[in-house]
Order: structure tokens, then C-alpha cells, then sequence
């Protein structure tokens, strides 16, 4: 039972961070209808931002548990390239998809070479303990309580988005622009307005994504890749364009990302390419998305 405990929240934390980063490419391409591959390096991005934020703010005497909040402000911060990346993209916009795909993967590309040269080529980790917020045990089961208080603020997020989208009259702007774009801007929306917000949104969540993983794992030129691939699994599962999809898909590749840590970490990637295939062959709009019309 403790050992059932263990993957399980360990599966609901990898999920926790990668739902962050589904729900950004979720709500980029739900508004602005732009694949964007380079999602992963907004994610890489937040790691390597938040490290070097981290041992500035140790330097000058920041708290071991202040660590936390932190981090959080690293990704909001470094989440305001949002802007500057969105008008690279504005002439992709009506596109053939082909063409966004190849864009925003040149994009991932010259991340990597940034990173290369503002970070070094070797991996990366913060200098602060994450165990200083203690852990809970029982038994053989033991959790960090950083990895529960990462899926808190995930939960946060998601909460505070799902009500911004429904709640608020921008929310509702963002759905109509989503909806129908012609029409939004003849009823006087700033639609170039709406994009810069909406990605900056997104990339943000993936920054946050970035900077709350790094205390347990390091940051390298190969997670923007990886964790691509991730997301967009998330995205084929639980269907392009749906935020209960992102979550759902984000649960299925995290949970089976901790069983194959601890059975056969090979099995990853292999059972994940099996899901989607599986998908898209029973269901190719996704567990919860709409069969295209």
C-alpha cells in the first residue's frame, strides 16, 4: 500500500507540473489556433531562469523556506518574454499548420543555443534544499511536502484560470475571440491585444511549470524535447483545445511516468506512444475534445 502511495503521488506531481505547460499550449492554440512546439523551451526557460534567480536571491539572504514563493515570482518574471515571442509569431497566424509547426520548433532550437550560452551545456540544480518544508511519513511511505504544496499551486492555477475564462468578462472576451475572430473584431475587440495576453499567459504557466520542478530535478539542454513530447501527448490524449482534457492527459502520462521509474524506466515512452496511438485511432479528437465538423 505505501509503495502504491509513493507512485501515485509521484505520478500526480510529474502531472502537476506538466498540466501547467499543456494547459499554456492548450489556451494558445484554443484562442489563437497556433501549435506551438517551442512550449517545452518556455519550460527549460523557467528552470534555468529559476536557478540563477534562487542563488541571487540566497546571496542576499533569502530564506531556505521562502524558496517556494520564490520560484513562483522567477516564472511569473521570466514569463514576460511572452510578448516579444508572440510578434515573431503574428505572421504565421491563418497559416498552414505545417508552417507554425516548423516556426516554433526553430524557436526551440535557438532556446537551446541560449541556453547554451547563458548556462553552460553542463545540467543544473538549485542550491536550496526543497526538504526544508519537512516531509510526511508513515511507514515505507514518505513525501516530501514540496511535492505536495507544487500540486497545491498546480490546483491553484488551474482553478484560478478555469474561473478567469468563465467568471470574468476578459474571459469571456478570450472565448469569443476563440470562437469566432471576425466577429470579435468588428465588435470592437483588440484582437492583436487579446494574442499578446493569451500568450504571454501561456508561456507563463509553462515558465512556473519550469521553475517549480528544478528543486528535484536539474535542469539540461535535452528537457525542452522531452518534455515537447510530453505535452503534446497530454494534449492528443485528453484532446487539442480542452483544459479537463490537459488535465486528464497530464494525469495518464504522469501516472505512468512514475510506474516506469519504478518498474522499467525504458517502458515510458514506449506505453505513452502505445496511448496515443491508441487515441488517436479510437478517438482521434482526444478523451474530452470535439470531433472536428
Amino acid at each position: 500500500m505505501s509503495a502504491f502511495a509513493n507512485i501515485l503521488l509521484g505520478g500526480v506531481f510529474h502531472a502537476a507540473v506538466l498540466f501547467l505547460v499543456a494547459a499554456g499550449l492548450q489556451l494558445v492554440f484554443g484562442v489563437q489556433k497556433i501549435l506551438n512546439l517551442a512550449c517545452g523551451s518556455f519550460y527549460a526557460l523557467g528552470a534555468y531562469f529559476g536557478i540563477s534567480f534562487v542563488a541571487h536571491m540566497t546571496k542576499y539572504g533569502m530564506p531556505p523556506w521562502l524558496l517556494l514563493p520564490a520560484l513562483i515570482v522567477a516564472g511569473l518574471l521570466i514569463g514576460l518574454i511572452g510578448p516579444f515571442i508572440e510578434r515573431l509569431l503574428r505572421f504565421v497566424y491563418d497559416r498552414d499548420e505545417s508552417f507554425q509547426l516548423l516556426l516554433t520548433f526553430a524557436i526551440l532550437l535557438m532556446f537551446q543555443d541560449v541556453f547554451r550560452f547563458l548556462w553552460s551545456a553542463n545540467p543544473l540544480q538549485v542550491n536550496v534544499d526543497y526538504l526544508v518544508y519537512g516531509k510526511l511519513s508513515s511507514g515505507d511511505f514518505s513525501v516530501p511536502v514540496y511535492n505536495l504544496m507544487v500540486i497545491a499551486a498546480a490546483i491553484l492555477i488551474a482553478a484560478g484560470l478555469g474561473l478567469f475564462l468563465q467568471k470574468t468578462n476578459y474571459g469571456r472576451v478570450l472565448r469569443a475571440t476563440a470562437e469566432n475572430r471576425a466577429m470579435a473584431e468588428a465588435l470592437g475587440v483588440n484582437v492583436r491585444s487579446v494574442y499578446a495576453v493569451v500568450f504571454t499567459v501561456g508561456t507563463m504557466l509553462g515558465t512556473v511549470a519550469g521553475t517549480l520542478v528544478i528543486p528535484t530535478a536539474a535542469a539540461s539542454l535535452e528537457i525542452p524535447g522531452e518534455f515537447v513530447v510530453e505535452a503534446f501527448a497530454v494534449v492528443v490524449i485528453g484532446g487539442l483545445g480542452s483544459m479537463p482534457g490537459a488535465l486528464a492527459g497530464a494525469l495518464v502520462v504522469g501516472l505512468i511516468h512514475a510506474l516506469s521509474i519504478v518498474i522499467y524506466p525504458e517502458l515510458e515512452l514506449l506505453v505513452t506512444y502505445l496511448i496515443v496511438i491508441g487515441v488517436l485511432l479510437f478517438r482521434p479528437a482526444g478523451l474530452f475534445g470535439k470531433p472536428a465538423t
